[in-house]
């Protein structure tokens, strides 16, 4: 079966679809894995410039709480900036393309770069705010964008390979940050504006090569019309498969939709067809966040503290949970071919919602059995592992996958906001979630997981190696049966005919479907 696995990778995994996978993820995907951590190591530095700066400019020393405050504006600015970057992505992807939109949103991470770079120079704490808010507006957007890219690129029996990509990124970009944090490369005191604007780097290689690159086949012909360029593009990312094939297939997608206009996140909202879709979407993203990995990470260094590993150490021991993180991420991109989306997002929170429940469970009898203590490490590793196996990529990699080209920018829109929304909520709720359940909090993590994990498994199909179209002719069965057992009274029905209903997935595109009066019960 691996044999098998690999020999497909080799047929369709095309040198294009490879660099531009790779060009997106590192330029854009990475510098969010990279801005959640890059701020942990240097805390101390950057708290030291802020009242610095105050004392300059008033000839007064900050107290203890305003500079915990600034310094938390500081880390939580990036959540604000993603939720409002994830908002402008319906706009970004149908004037500019999906391609277009990740080039020319490239300039927000170099002024973001040059702001953080200088402000210590400046002696301007706003210079590190402003900064970090323009980068997770960036990040906003990229996050949404660059799976939705890779997702109408790629083939149907690589879509999952190359949708894990970026979160493989995502990882390197918290491990990198990580690694460069240390106190023997950049984690000393003049050096923390470089490790700040270092993210000028890997965008700055993006942008050099990435427009050579064409724009995405489905967006060219069902958005724009051009056949011409949609064969070019088919051609530069396919080597031995039936480009013919493929466009009928998108244009099967085109005459499906009502219409060829992206819709609003209001009208998406309003279209029964897609309200499983839209719900799935919905459940996977906020859960993703409240499953409880922003916990562990904000948690880490104490439980670690807790098991005896001296305090100079930590820091090599949180690199080590960097690289578990981007081994977890290669495990979920190599198998999600072979084994599907659900497997590994079942099996994902589930592993979590046990490690979370086995860290109230450590935490609560370290006191009168020590070696719980190694257990609370193991759990913390356990949940690292579990969540970038599947939940770290495969909701944004579903989002592209459930709906069509009209529903699918608002569809990251509805899902994006609500990952940031869910991330800065359990960044701000945590500390006091932790205050008054102590060891206990992780059990509603538990539970998250637990639900998450259940829903899936019970409502949303697999979609592996299946087209746009398949997928949603799934959901119009799956709609026709709710709406049949909804409509359908028991004891009574000669005939049922199910409403024809236009656009979206769920629909049902030609007749109805009728109930013999002799399937009723008399």
């Amino acid at each position: 079966m691996v044999g098998l696995l690999e020999s497909v990778l080799i047929i369709y995994l095309t040198r294009s679809l490879l660099a531009v996978a790779f060009l997106t993820s590192f330029g854009s995907s990475m510098l969010y894995g990279y801005n959640l951590a890059v701020v942990n190591s240097p805390a101390a530095y950057i708290k030291n410039f802020y009242n610095r700066s105050v004392v300059s400019r008033n000839g007064t020393i900050m107290d203890e709480e305003s500079l915990t405050l600034m310094y938390s504006l500081t880390v939580s600015i990036f959540a604000i900036g993603g939720l409002v970057g994830s908002l402008m992505v319906g706009v970004l992807v149908t004037r500019f393309g999906r391609k277009g939109t990740v080039v020319n949103t490239s300039v927000l991470v170099f002024v973001a770069s040059v702001l953080m770079g200088f402000s210590k120079v400046c002696g301007s704490p706003e210079m590190v705010i402003v900064g970090r808010f323009i980068t997770g507006i960036h990040s906003g957007i990229s996050l949404s964008v660059v799976p939705m890219y890779l997702g109408e690129i790629a083939p149907k029996n690589l879509r999952g390979f190359l949708g894990l990509v970026p979160s493989i990124f995502i990882c390197v970009g918290v491990f990198s940050a990580q690694l460069l944090g240390l106190h023997e490369l950049l984690g000393k005191e003049e050096h923390w504006p470089l490790l700040l604007s270092l993210v000028a780097v890997p965008t700055f290689i993006q942008l050099m090569l990435l427009p050579w690159f064409p724009e995405s086949p489905r967006y060219l012909l069902i958005e724009k019309h051009n056949v011409h360029a949609t064969i070019t593009a088919l051609k530069w990312y396919r080597s031995k498969c039936n480009i013919q094939e493929e466009i009928e297939e998108m244009q099967e997608e085109q005459r499906s939709l009502s219409s060829s206009d992206t819709l609003s996140v209001w009208q998406l909202l309003l279209d029964k067809s897609v309200r499983w879709q839209v719900l799935s979407v919905v459940v996977i993203n906020i859960g993703m966040q409240l499953s409880g990995i922003d916990a562990i990470w904000f948690y880490t260094n104490d439980i670690f503290e807790n098991a005896g590993i001296p305090a100079g150490e930590i820091q090599y021991t949180t690199v080590g949970t960097g690289a578990i993180e981007i081994i977890g991420g290669l495990i979920g991109c190599f198998t999600i071919e072979k084994l599907g989306r659900r497997p590994l997002v079942i099996g994902g929170f589930t592993i979590m919602g046990v490690c979370c429940a086995g860290i109230t469970l450590s935490l609560i009898l370290q006191v009168s059995l020590p070696f719980m203590r190694y257990i609370s490490v193991t759990c913390v590793v356990g949940i690292i592992a579990g969540f970038c196996i599947g939940p770290a990529g495969v909701p944004f990699l579903m989002t592209a996958e459930l709906f069509k080209q009209s529903h699918r920018p608002a569809a990251y829109i509805v899902g994006g906001s609500l990952n940031w929304i869910s991330n800065f909520t359990v960044g701000f709720v945590f500390p006091f979630l932790q205050m008054s359940a102590g060891a206990y909090c992780y059990l509603v993590f538990a539970a998250v997981c637990c639900a998450v994990a259940t829903y899936v498994y019970a409502f949303i199909p697999e979609t592996k190696n299946k087209t746009f179209v398949e997928i949603s002719r799934m959901f119009s069965k799956k709609e026709a049966v709710l709406e049949t057992q909804a409509l359908v009274a028991p004891g009574h029905v000669d005939t049922l005919k199910l409403r024809k209903m236009n656009g979206g997935y769920g629909t049902l595109e030609n007749g109805s479907l009728e109930l013999d009066s002799s399937s009723s019960a008399p």
